[in-house]
């Protein structure tokens, strides 16, 4: 380290000894750009020759004479095009940093046309590192700038980087409409290249889609062109995609010739590019560019010596020496440095990432409190909605009152699956979700849900197709809580969007590993579709097709949400092909288990109790309500009278405690959040001294979040407020039909 500082002394010494007097480039504006523009312009010819190491040079040396200059449009032009090239050279996390230097300059000047051409490069890029959505949204960016500016050209580039990026999502559907328009466009602007590349990746995309003749036709029009012109790398994209397509169609003679072209004309790119990145060809662009320096010293030395002018003479040697210098000094310097700065770098990321971590677990702690608060307020109330709603419709209401109680009936049960929704997008963003795998008909669970669907399929006229798999087995091993939930959403979705249509849902095999098949689950509609800007953030939280379907067809714009979340947790994929106009169709791909155990019939191993509710004698049943809320008292008290049972109540655990050590119930009904010690805390009193009795929590706190505390506290069960009616009467009766088996046994 000394002595590269003593090297740099000597530099800066020298340097500073030129200054006076060396000759410098003019310092005319109108010379410095068009030196900036002529750099600009040959660096492209190079990467075009594959002369990266010369365009490098070209582009830096245009980098310092634009900045000299302070010309921001030129400086965002140059980062782009050093991005350009460092995607070229695989060097991507250099060509990110170039094209994010060249979009901040862009933006801050507005040069709206050259930013857009930063976006496609930086698409470009995320393309090469696989990350397809991020491309994605750089190419749908760069798109709508180019257009706005008028730039049909770069417009049908950006859209040929679109289709194949959709191909890559495994959106065949949106990817053949994009490349459709990629090569309408570049036909109209002459664009022959662009042309010959679309038409190959359409081949490839009609190939995938299954129609072998149109692939083949697409590819060997696209093939033709790029021969024609000598385009290599598009060449070789069209031997691959020709020779894939005569594998689907069994010529295999057609197919081999193919991919042996395809592999001679790989290894010869390869070998080129590899050549023109060696460190020889690096060596000999640094010694060609040193000999041009040294060729302008030599003119300069002589012309000063000539004159005898001791201080150019000076100026010079100067010059001269720096140049020898700087290759080792600056090298082992800036090395140095580089190697310094990374480790300061990292150290200082490593602390930023846990102070951002720490940031970010205590949000989600206040996020998740916040939630948990704010739905027991919620749900409170809205027990007293639904029950009395309820109540009231069961009580002979007027005629002109009933539509207003369903009314009423229907925004509470509209409400509670909003904030079920919410808790739901919560659990799965804050990975709370668990997977629950067992054995179960999947064929049937899917009829199942068919049938419970149906009657809202006929108010809108709609009929379901449901088409199975001949070859498919029909029992596995998965979380079919989920699976159910998922197909709910999606079909339940087709059939709101649907009018006097046709919705198919269809399961098949993709893949199959062992026991693992790769299934795909595909609900299909004819019904409004989905516009193709919309189709982008379907999947996000609070995302619906516009205001005007929001009002018209309702909903919250949560379940697609929710949807793509289990389907992440499944460890599968879902995607969306749609037209206005045309319909939509969704399909996902999870992997589920083969097993040849047989879904357990509940009928056959345990009696259904509820069924047998009649050879229960209610007389001297007691129950014990824990409830502060003199509503929500009432409410349930009217519900248990209907049932023919008996109630008393209490407002408090105290009293709750108190109540049990002096009286003998067969069920207390607790709520958990009241005046005094809590519902869990009066539990945990109780079982210390009756460990037998049937205590459920009546509670309206986000179950999830308590579950262990309920566990711990010893509860038998727990029933969410608000509940359906009939489910709480089951858990009752069921509890009351254990509880007189016990004592039978006993």
């Amino acid at each position: 380290m000394p002595q590269i500082k003593r090297h740099l002394y000597v530099v800066i010494m020298l340097v500073s000894m030129s200054m006076w007097s060396q000759k410098t480039i003019d310092d005319d504006p109108e010379i410095l750009q068009n030196n900036i523009d002529y750099r600009i312009s040959q660096s492209e010819i190079d990467i075009e020759n594959y002369n990266y190491f010369e365009a490098q040079k070209k582009l830096d040396d245009a980098l310092e004479l634009a900045v000299k200059l302070n010309n921001k449009k030129s400086i965002g032009i140059i980062y782009s095009k050093k991005g350009k090239l460092q995607l070229i050279i695989e060097e991507q996390d250099q060509a990110l940093l170039s094209l994010n230097n060249a979009i901040k300059v862009q933006l801050d000047s507005k040069d709206n046309a050259n930013l857009a051409d930063s976006y496609k490069t930086l698409g470009e890029v995320y393309l090469s590192k696989k990350d397809n959505q991020q491309a994605l949204d750089y190419f749908i960016s760069a798109k709508t700038l180019f257009g706005q500016e008028g730039l049909n050209k770069n417009v049908a580039e950006t859209l040929f980087l679109e289709g194949k990026t959709y191909v890559n999502l495994k959106n065949y559907k949106q990817a053949r409409i994009t490349l459709e328009q990629s090569i309408a466009l570049a036909k109209k602007e002459g664009l022959v290249k662009i042309e010959s590349a679309a038409l190959i990746n359409h081949g490839k995309v009609y190939a995938i889609l299954g129609d072998n003749e149109k692939a083949l036709t697409f590819a060997n029009e696209g093939l033709k062109i790029a021969k024609s012109y000598n385009y290599p790398d598009i060449i070789n994209d069209g031997y691959a995609v020709v020779s894939d397509i005569y594998k689907n169609i069994e010529n295999y003679k057609a197919s081999n010739d193919y991919l042996r072209a395809y592999i001679k004309l790989s290894d010869s790119l390869r070998a080129v590019k590899k050549a023109n990145l060696s460190p020889e060809k690096k060596i000999k662009s640094l010694m060609n560019d040193q000999i041009e320096k040294n060729k302008k010293t030599e003119e300069e030395l002589v012309e000063a010596t000539s004159k005898n002018g001791i201080n150019t003479l000076i100026s010079i040697l100067s010059v001269a020496l720096i140049t020898i210098l700087s290759l080792l000094t600056l090298s082992l310097y800036k090395n140095n440095n580089i190697r310094l700065k990374t480790n300061n770098m990292l150290h200082k990321k490593n602390a930023e990432l846990i102070i951002a971590k720490e940031k970010a677990e205590l949000a989600s702690k206040t996020k998740a409190n916040f939630l948990s608060t704010v739905t027991h307020e919620l749900r409170t109330p809205l027990y007293a909605v639904t029950g009395l709603s309820n109540m009231l419709l069961d009580e002979n209401p007027r005629p002109e009152q009933v539509q207003h109680l369903k009314s009423l009936k229907f925004s509470g049960d509209y409400l509670l699956t909003f904030i079920n929704d919410i808790l739901q997008i919560n659990k799965i963003e804050a990975n709370k979700v668990d997977i629950e795998p067992e054995s179960f008909n999947l064929r049937k669970k899917i009829n199942n849900i068919v049938l419970a669907l149906n009657n809202s399929a006929l108010d809108n006229n709609v009929k379901i197709h449901f088409e199975y798999d001949k070859h498919l087995p029909e029992n596995f091993i998965a979380d079919q809580l989920k699976i159910s939930q998922i197909l709910i959403n999606l079909i339940g979705n087709s059939i709101k969007f649907t009018k006097d249509g046709d919705i198919w849902i269809r399961v098949y095999k993709i893949e199959q590993k062992d026991n693992t098949y790769t299934l795909r689950f595909e609900v299909e509609d004819n019904g409004i579709g989905i516009s193709e800007e919309k189709q982008e953030n379907m999947f996000e939280s609070f995302s619906q097709g516009s205001i005007q379907i929001n009002r018209k067809y309702g909903g919250t714009g949560l379940g697609l949400s929710i949807v793509k979340g289990l389907i992440d947790i499944l460890k599968g994929k879902i995607y969306l092909k749609s037209e206005l106009g045309k319909g939509t169709t969704f399909y996902f791909e999870i992997p589920l288990e083969y097993t040849a155990e047989k879904e357990k019939d509940i009928s056959d191993n345990k009696t259904n109790l509820f069924e047998n509710i009649d050879n229960l004698d209610l007389t001297n049943v007691r129950i014990l309500v824990v409830e502060d809320n003199k509503i929500n008292q009432m409410i349930t008290k009217k519900i248990l009278t209907k049932m023919n049972l008996k109630c008393d109540i209490v407002d408090n655990g105290e009293d709750a405690v108190d109540m049990i050590k002096a009286n003998k119930f067969d069920i207390v009904l607790m709520d958990i959040h009241m005046p005094g010690i809590s519902g869990i805390e009066a539990t945990k009193i109780v079982r210390t001294f009756d460990k037998e009795l049937t205590i459920f929590a009546l509670t309206a706190v986000t179950i999830e979040d308590k579950m262990h505390e309920f566990e711990e506290a010893g509860f038998t069960d727990i029933i969410p407020k608000p509940f359906k009616q009939e489910e709480f009467e089951k858990k009752l009766y069921n509890a009351l039909a254990a509880n007189k088996d016990k004592s039978t046994t006993a």
